[in-house]
């Protein structure tokens, strides 16, 4: 069995893929596409004959790693998003620790921008009040704070090994074993809040989540969201709380959610948060996640 096997969901994915697939030459690589109509294909065929391509409707980034994991091989699952690779031997680093602390159901690199610069990955479970500090903007009064920035862990420096709620998932080493035990992603997660189950689950069954700043990956990201990718942001809020939460938290955090969105809307004026709000308030909850 290789040691691990690295899952790329693709969607459109040039121009990044190639940086991203060439940081992993040589291992066993699954790209899951999910309907690209850019080239990407052809592509990874021409320059990545290795790559095993898995072509399959769209069924957002919980189903398309779960189709790559499925066909994969390795002790480990590695993660990538398409828009990012791994710096120098940061995936040997990574398995190294994962080998190293059993316990691990998941270990997330350190995310780097394009320019070098930190990219915050480590998160806490959310909870009304870290909705709200993100939502209403209340982490800028204090964005290295704990109380105030608490969802996106201002108080975290991210030089240092810890564990921690969940990661963001751009690049993300998962057991095998563990996944084994608890199960892929839920894929009533079409896109959002997917990895913040998944590492929900995980902690709730004994394993732990580590961040590990020894091993580096470069992340694009950073793109705005509108229309659709919004909305099913805030559906995935929704599911979370109420699968992990219940119903009645899961309404309660809609009502944020909206109030916040309206109020945003009515400052800033930006046409995705109108969109937003519109959805949170054209039924409650439970129907919003059907």
């Amino acid at each position: 069995m290789a040691d691990v096997s690295v899952v790329v969901v693709t969607y459109n994915a040039l121009p990044w893929i190639e940086k991203c697939l060439e940081s992993v030459d040589g291992r066993d690589i699954i790209v899951v596409d999910n309907g690209s109509t850019d080239g990407t294909i052809a592509t990874i065929r021409e320059r990545f004959p290795a790559v095993r391509v898995i072509e399959q409707e769209n069924k957002g980034m919980g189903g398309g790693n779960n189709a790559g994991m499925r066909a994969a091989r390795g002790r480990y699952f590695l993660l990538l998003n398409s828009d990012a690779w791994v710096v120098g031997d940061g995936l040997d680093e990574l398995v190294a620790f994962a080998d190293a602390h059993p316990e691990a159901a998941v270990v997330g690199p350190r995310l780097l921008n394009t320019d070098g610069t930190l990219q915050r990955s480590v998160r806490g479970e959310p909870t009304l009040w870290r909705l709200a500090t993100e939502y209403l903007f209340i982490r800028k009064l204090a964005p290295h704070s704990r109380l105030f920035n608490p969802l996106y862990r201002g108080d975290f420096d991210h030089d240092r090994i810890a564990e921690v709620d969940w990661l963001s998932g751009p690049a993300l080493l998962v057991r095998r074993e563990a996944a084994d035990a608890v199960g892929l992603f839920d894929e009533d997660f079409f896109m959002f809040s997917e990895e913040v189950d998944w590492m929900t689950r995980f902690r709730r069954a004994g394993w732990k989540v580590l961040f590990f700043p020894g091993a580096e990956v470069v992340h694009v990201g950073g793109a705005s969201h509108g229309g659709r990718i919004y909305v099913e942001n805030l559906r995935g809020h929704l599911r979370w709380f109420a699968k992990h939460r219940g119903a009645k938290e899961a309404e309660r955090a809609r009502k944020l959610l909206l109030w916040s969105l309206r109020a945003r809307a009515l400052v800033l004026r930006r046409p995705h948060e109108r969109e937003g709000a519109r959805f949170l308030s054209s039924g409650n909850a439970r129907t919003l996640i059907r």
